[in-house]
């Protein structure tokens, strides 16, 4: 990912940027052979002449060796998965200097410990991933977006379950409230009604079936009191709606300068979404801290921007404890404290919480395969 690594307790920091070489591409077979370095949004541009997309979409400039050490997913993952759902093989070089090769070109296999779900989302905790056999998947012949105001967050989120249930599967489908729509407005310069919005995008083969699903999907989001549904919406205005997505984070900076932004990246079940979303909201305002609530709500993925003030100890605290309290209450709704952006060290407070005895086994892993603790040392566990 396009991160700046932390070093808790020093050491080497290994920059794969010019690893970035496509190796072979296997197109008859959906597969592309690449290393590290390579940037999805380029391998993307590459493959698309020829009708075919790495789908995991994190929004920023990720290289795939960032993308496969952190699992990461993004607004896509409701219809094509993650980065785990697309890694094939892996060349991994282990603490000990030893090369591997794990994983098969074979769409199935039950042959073996699954090494290369191990190695992604280890965070560079077990090795340096240095080749990485990635499926593919055909682009999508139509396409459509959707954007749906409400008068209310629980309209919103309600209306999210019942999208799902109908068993459409949206290509993407988020939530934002209307603090993160004012914050876009100011900082894209764009005119979206600041009120909870819901962007999503449906894919097909053909059009007469988005249509379809379409009609389907409007009449749920005006049974739940949408104020306003826009369908269809053409090529260049849906570019702008996910730019402005995109740039959730910069817009949330831009209208709290001098502020820090804690990011909440919580996951719970489908059906605790709007439950997650309420407890959030009321636990940041009872506090008084302002937040900013967006996420890939198909996939049970809230996010929250807390602002939090570095000169100011008291409301810091108050910032730090709202994140603890929404966190530890998605996982005791069986969810995450972490649906796609890693644990580092922000998250390492929550695993036992999250994993109980079973934390044991993943550290007993990291001490066999590193067992001088060498590789990116503080990360994941305390």
């Amino acid at each position: 990912m396009k991160e700046t690594p932390y070093l808790s307790r020093g050491g080497i920091v290994l920059n794969m940027q010019k690893m970035n070489r496509v190796l072979e591409e296997k197109e008859e077979d959906f597969q592309v052979i690449v290393e590290p370095g390579v940037v999805y949004t380029e391998l993307n541009k590459k493959f698309s002449k020829k009708g075919l997309f790495f789908p995991p979409d994190p929004g920023a400039p990720a290289t795939i060796g960032g993308m496969v050490a952190n699992n990461a997913s993004g607004i896509q993952t409701l219809k094509y998965g993650a980065t785990k759902d697309y890694v094939m093989k892996l060349e991994v070089v282990l603490p000990t200097g030893e090369m591997i090769h794990s994983g098969s070109n074979a769409v199935k296999t039950s042959s073996g410990y699954d090494l290369c779900r191990l190695f992604t989302g280890s965070e560079g905790t077990l090795g340096v991933i240095t080749g990485i056999t990635l499926r593919l998947a055909p682009l999508p012949q139509y396409f459509t977006a959707v954007l749906v105001n409400f008068n209310s967050v629980e309209e919103a989120t309600e209306s999210i379950y019942e999208i799902i249930s109908t068993g459409i599967v949206p290509a993407a489908l988020e939530f934002l409230d209307k603090n993160v729509i004012k914050a876009i407005n100011t900082y894209k310069s764009c005119e979206l009604k600041e009120k909870p919005t819901l962007f999503m995008e449906f894919h097909g083969t053909n059009q007469a079936g988005l249509n379809e699903e379409l009609s389907l999907i409007e009449e749920i989001c005006t049974s739940n009191g949408s104020s306003l549904y826009e369908a269809g919406i053409g090529k260049k205005e849906r570019n702008r709606l996910w730019e402005a997505r995109y740039a959730t984070f910069e817009a949330m900076k831009h209208a709290n300068k001098g502020m820090e932004i804690i990011i909440i990246d919580t996951a719970v079940p489908l059906s605790k979404y709007s439950r997650m979303v309420e407890f959030a909201r009321n636990e940041a305002a009872s506090k008084g801290v302002r937040g900013y609530l967006f996420g890939h709500a198909g996939s049970g993925n809230l996010h929250m921007g807390l602002i939090k003030n570095p000169n100011d100890k008291a409301q810091a605290k108050l910032g730090m404890d709202v994140n603890d309290a929404i966190v530890n209450c998605a996982i005791d709704f069986g969810g995450t404290a972490t649906g796609e952006h890693g644990v580092g060290i922000g998250k390492r407070k929550f695993m036992m919480h999250e994993h109980g005895n079973s934390l044991e086994i993943m550290k007993k892993i990291k001490s066999a395969m590193d067992p001088n603790g060498i590789m990116n040392p503080g990360k994941i566990f305390l």
